[in-house]
């Protein structure tokens, strides 16, 4: 009997609201996640990576590199061209938090806030940019870039502060 009074007196308005409030966060952190993919690490040796992963969103490849953790970021421009930088800001990364994420369509500073179209990524040189891998740093086939470990080697400066909370 008394299911049947709680029954009675129930309003489906909180349920409907927490259920839409569970969808809508799934959503956006489902959709936050897969704009900024992370993948494995790996540790002292070359960085391939496969032509395949690198799309329009942003894939970040973290290395560690003698105790260094360094990271890497991919993405395919508007053009269709694969760039590739490292994922710390040419001023900012002795901050600790000189690092980027993507948010919809743009890269994001998590220290200055400066925003980077994907079509700038591993352009530009000098100033409050994604520090650009350069052509000798590394190589492409037809099927991957392949980022050398003694390249890697010579980064690891602009990464010993990095991503101190």
């Amino acid at each position: 009997m008394s299911i049947l009074l709680f029954h009675r007196h129930y309003s489906p308005a909180p349920a409907i609201a927490a259920a839409l409030t569970l969808f809508m966060g799934t959503f956006v952190f489902g959709q936050s996640a897969q704009l900024n993919t992370v993948k494995p690490p790996i540790s002292d040796r070359d960085l391939v990576i496969p032509l395949s992963e690198i799309t329009g969103n942003a894939v970040f490849y973290p290395v560690d590199i003698g105790g260094t953790r360094l990271e890497i970021l991919a993405v395919k421009a508007p053009d269709g061209t694969a760039r590739t930088a490292f994922n710390t800001c040419q001023v900012c990364y002795s901050s600790g938090r000189g690092f980027y994420k993507q948010q919809g369509t743009v890269l994001v500073c998590q220290n200055c806030g400066n925003r980077f179209r994907m079509s700038q990524v591993g352009l530009r040189a000098g100033g409050c940019n994604p520090v650009p891998i350069a052509d000798s740093g590394k190589t492409v086939t037809e099927t991957s870039i392949i980022i050398s470990k003694d390249y890697l080697e010579k980064a690891k400066g602009v990464f010993a502060q990095w991503r101190r909370e």
